[in-house]
């Protein structure tokens, strides 16, 4: 609670950018299991994402597209199209990044072991896609934390939190997604571990955009939060949930938790 409130006491930007360094730091954290392991137990994976799934969902609703729905009464526009609009080409921006880029699912492509030019450029190409990838993330992440701004109801702090810590619980196996693949490779601990960490560095800066931009500019605060959203469900049922199909039955208990918890928390926080 005293943690709550000393973040609430800061300005929106300040909060974007605390929470764009929190799921930077679980990027982080997941690559520095190349210190430890060559590996983290399948379960344990799978009941994480599931409740980074859970979070997210809950999140995606209460923290994004319901106070989009509600400040959108106010525009010239149908109350549905803010919304609709954001929310589909928040998904379909996400699916236009895959499509460039197939590195995106790093766990289902190796570092191709020839040496030499290509070995680095199949790294580098690894390390960009998941980097270019957590630009959407951070956005959602400093989108969510600007809406205070506008001092809605529908838009609270905790489920800013939420939508934060849910982001950064499924960049955690991120982390150790790119890492670890760089490892096997050949490349030492250090350097594996330090490119993990990299492609999350963008997601404090995606943060503080996305916080400054519907600051400044308030008529579109209802298409970024649904914008926001439909890249978050996007990567919920791309590749979280998927991800998590290892051990289906924690992954589901996973999810649950996951919403409650969130939803409790933008209940009773909120």
């Amino acid at each position: 609670m005293q943690m709550m409130a000393l973040l609430g006491s800061l300005g929106p930007v300040w909060q974007a950018f605390l929470a764009g360094c929190f799921t930077w730091g679980l990027t982080a954290l997941g690559a520095g299991t190349v210190f430890f392991t060559r590996g983290v137990d399948r379960r344990l994976l799978d009941l994480m994402l599931g409740f980074a799934a859970g979070v997210m969902i809950a999140a995606s609703y209460w923290s994004l597209l319901a106070p989009a729905v509600e400040l959108s009464a106010g525009l010239s526009v149908p109350v549905w199209f803010p919304p609709a609009a954001g929310f589909l080409a928040g998904g379909l921006a996400m699916w236009g990044t895959e499509v460039l880029l197939p590195y995106l699912h790093p766990e289902k492509t190796t570092v191709q072991p020839s040496g030499g030019r290509e070995m680095r450029r199949s790294s580098l190409m690894l390390i960009l896609a998941v980097t270019v990838h957590n630009i959407p993330e951070g956005l959602a992440v400093g989108v969510g934390f600007g809406a205070l701004a506008a001092a809605h109801p529908s838009a609270t702090l905790a489920g800013a939190v939420g939508l934060a810590v849910g982001i950064g619980l499924q960049n955690f196996p991120e982390g150790m997604a790119v890492s670890m693949p760089l490892r096997r490779e050949g490349f030492s601990r250090l350097r594996s571990f330090w490119y993990g960490q990299l492609s999350g560095i963008v997601e404090p800066m995606a943060a503080v955009v996305g916080a400054a931009a519907v600051i400044v500019a308030a008529p579109v605060l209802p298409y970024a939060l649904a914008f926001a959203a439909g890249a978050m469900i996007f990567v919920v049922a791309e590749e979280v949930i998927p991800e998590a199909q290892g051990s289906p039955r924690l992954a589901t208990l996973g999810v649950l938790a996951g919403f409650v918890v969130m939803m409790v928390l933008d209940v009773a926080l909120g």
